[in-house]
């Protein structure tokens, strides 16, 4: 019998398979290419995702840089600049590494932690028993699970078996075209790399640009072939060309949107040309029926603008990882599993608002050009973009907690532990994805003692927080922070269980 079976080896699959094999429980993941795909989809990391991946050990192998993660000083929403230096306290990170790259990184770090990846394998038929969850796959092997998650993207086969509804909005207003392009120098900034249009201002990178007559995004990456895209939104609704997309087409659309001709070719190499006709936005009706969970796009779906996605997806990744082991190991309070949905949906919901507000900033039409001058004016205030940027980078997340705790239900700082050999961050001591109590004094030890099959125990001088201790969850929330041992017993039991 399996404990985990999860279908889809994409980002969140594999990001679900590392935590439950650092909790103990070793899944098996089901991958229905038999090969990677290497297919160009996300080019980056953007929010408290990146954090994340600091607390887990994978930024430095991502990013080739063994500093911490600094915020990144703008960004862009709705076709606006964000001024993030404005900001006191900076939320938003940024990590420009390419999906395939991700995908490959956790791959190898799943492949550390002795996971067992099936590829070639895809879930054909899904058969509920009180106790398990039996699966044929299309090469007609049969497999028993105890809990059976469905990682496998947007037309989720798990979530369709499973009878889960995805009720949400399907449109066909706008049409994306996207490549990988090469321009000639005389068309390109020296001073920022964006992209000269005559009678035009430049082109910024890496952002969005709105024009009267449609969205064009110029990403110049370094060391790999440039992206170039662009999205128009056509008098009558498109009919779903199924003609390959090419780059003259690609070519004639920026003309458009611009006013103006850009001079593209095509990169040496295996090239990305793609056209996407309207848009997804869906939540699933639940995030779990009985013995069957939904992750990442099998969950939710939206539109890409701000790149929301992966922050979204590796983080319910994270978030169910450590309640799913909890519950196949038989230590989890009653109702822990559910949080995952009453947790993550709501932060999905956000998004989905946050993309929605976006893709009418970058409507065309005078009234939205109207709306976008008041909106420019509001992004002047620091208040206003940094709630933004809370919004944009997860940083505004808060689970339920003890509304008299000031820290409870928020992500944890970035914090330094002196425990005897140093100063220590919390980004090192939580790559074990163990839940932790952080103890300056010594004085909350022995209350939380008789968890320490569950949580790790660390006393000493912490900086940079005013809390005496802190109790941090395995998705590197706080559960507690320093008041009476009775409260930190309660939340010890609430989070993780009566002890043994």
């Amino acid at each position: 019998m399996i404990d985990v079976l999860i279908a889809g080896a994409g980002p969140n699959g594999l990001m679900l398979a590392c935590e439950l094999a650092l909790a103990g429980v070793h899944p098996v993941v089901l991958e229905r290419h038999a090969t990677p795909t290497g297919e160009p989809r996300a080019n980056g990391l953007v929010g408290q995702v990146v954090r994340l991946l600091d607390r887990r050990g994978l930024y430095t192998r991502l990013s080739g840089d063994d500093n911490p993660p600094h915020p990144q000083p703008s960004f862009a929403f709705g076709a606006f600049p964000l001024d993030l230096t404005m900001l006191d306290d900076n939320p938003h990170y940024v990590l420009g590494v390419p999906q395939a790259q991700l995908e490959a990184a956790l791959a190898a770090r799943a492949a550390e932690l002795g996971v067992d990846v099936r590829r070639g394998h895809e879930v054909a038929e899904l058969h509920r028993h009180p106790d398990f969850v039996e699966i044929k796959t299309s090469g007609g092997t049969t497999l028993a699970c105890r809990f059976l998650v469905g990682a496998d993207g947007g037309h989720s086969t798990v979530r369709r078996l499973a009878g889960i509804g995805f009720p949400g909005v399907t449109n066909d207003l706008s049409v994306s075209r996207t490549a990988t392009v090469t321009v000639p120098a005389t068309h390109l900034d020296p001073d920022t790399g964006g992209l000269l249009a005559p009678g035009h201002d430049v082109v910024a990178p890496f952002r969005h640009t709105r024009t009267a007559h449609g969205l064009i995004a110029w990403a110049p990456f370094p060391g790999r072939p440039a992206i170039l895209s662009t999205t128009e939104w056509p008098a009558t609704p498109a009919t779903g060309d199924d003609t390959p997309m090419s780059l003259a087409e690609l070519r004639a659309s920026v003309a458009r949107v611009l006013g103006t001709d850009i001079p593209v070719t095509a990169p040496d190499g295996p090239g990305l040309l793609r056209r996407l006709t309207g848009g997804n936005t869906r939540i699933a009706a639940r995030y779990r029926d009985g013995r069957v969970l939904l992750l990442g796009d099998a969950a939710h779906v939206h539109p890409a603008i701000g790149g929301p996605g992966l922050n979204l997806g590796l983080q319910d990744a994270v978030n169910l990882g450590w309640k799913l082991a909890a519950t196949v190991q038989g230590w989890a309070p009653p109702g822990l599993l559910d949080t995952y949905e009453t947790e993550r949906r709501p932060v999905a919901e956000r998004v989905v608002m946050s993309t929605k507000a976006q893709s009418a900033l970058i409507g065309p039409g005078d009234d939205i050009t109207g709306l976008r001058e008041l909106f420019a004016e509001l992004l002047g205030k620091p208040e206003v973009t940094g709630h933004i940027a809370a919004l944009m980078s997860g940083a505004d997340t808060r689970y339920p907690a003890d509304p008299a705790d000031p820290l409870a239900g928020h992500y944890a700082p970035d914090l330094l532990v002196d425990a005897g050999h140093g100063p220590t961050r919390l980004a090192e001591l939580t790559r074990t994805a163990r839940p932790l109590l952080l103890d300056s004094t010594g004085a909350y030890t022995g209350t939380a003692a008789p968890w320490r099959d569950r949580v790790d125990i660390v006393t000493g001088p912490i900086q940079g927080t005013t809390a005496t201790a802190l109790l941090v969850r395995p998705d590197c929330f706080v559960a507690w922070s320093a008041g009476d041992t009775g409260t930190l017993r309660a939340s010890l039991t609430h989070h993780f269980g009566s002890p043994r």
